[in-house]
């Protein structure tokens, strides 16, 4: 049993996902607006910030107020953290040069809900990193409310959105969506970065199933909507000549 989120793609290289992030944020900033970032706590927030740090230290983004807004998110941060010895050999460079590579002058974590309220009267460019993921809660409703509305802002979406979410309304293109049960019109700039997705892409997915492939006879892809998991079963079949089947609600297999 496999999931299948994104068997029918391939994702961007990091460093164009660099690239593309630094593009983002630059081209926000220079009109005068902000970043919002609907991320996950756990592991996207960190990969967001450490790939904001390395854009600030190789002077690639404008130096504007950055902000972490979510008790989770800072709570976990500290975790990662407290376990240099798990840092991949990228993250650990910072610590070479006595850098945290998760904090840094422009970057402040904000706990209290009071500190959060403030955010949104700020003036001028900002980058406000917060959870929930796929926007069904948590403070960033209360960012994308502030800001969804202005075509200055940028609302980057950093992974999976599932269906019927606020986050997928926005991805694919509603121009009015309901935030707190209130229509709310879209008119910020919306932008994808799905490549940062702890999801395995179609080749990745292919490529961990190679070992045990030989000795599998069937296949079957859950955790995907019908395109992906459809696209990834061909793969499957292609590549390696294993039935592979897209779960279907109802439907029974006897296994023996």
């Amino acid at each position: 049993i496999m999931e299948s989120t994104y068997g029918d793609r391939l994702h961007q290289q990091e460093s164009e996902v660099k690239n593309k992030l630094r593009d983002i944020v630059k081209r926000t900033v220079e009109r005068g607006g902000r970043v919002i970032v609907p991320a996950f706590a756990v592991g996207r927030v960190q990969q967001l910030v450490l790939m904001l740090h390395q854009l600030i230290d190789e002077q690639q983004i404008p130096s504007v107020p950055m902000y972490v807004d979510s008790p989770l998110a800072v709570d976990v941060t500290r975790v990662f953290e407290a376990h240099p010895e798990c840092y991949d050999q990228e993250t650990a460079a910072f610590l070479s040069r006595d850098e945290d590579p998760f904090g840094f002058k422009l970057l402040q974590y904000v706990r209290e809900s009071q500190d959060s309220k403030k955010l949104n009267a700020l003036q001028g460019p900002f980058i406000v990193i917060s959870p929930s993921g796929m926007c069904e809660a948590g403070r960033v409703l209360h960012h994308l409310l502030h800001n969804i509305g202005d075509p200055k802002n940028t609302v980057l979406i950093t992974g999976y959105q599932a269906e019927n979410t606020l986050g997928r309304k926005i991805q694919d293109g509603r121009k009015h969506v309901r935030i707190f049960g209130d229509p709310v019109e879209v008119r910020a700039e919306i932008e994808n970065l799905d490549a940062l997705s702890g999801h395995g892409d179609r080749e990745e997915l292919l490529t961990w199933m190679k070992p045990m492939a030989p000795a599998l006879k069937k296949v079957f892809l859950v955790h995907g909507e019908v395109g992906s998991s459809a696209a990834l079963a061909r793969a499957i079949q292609d590549r390696y000549r294993i039935e592979a089947i897209p779960a279907v609600r109802g439907t029974q297999f006897e296994l023996g």
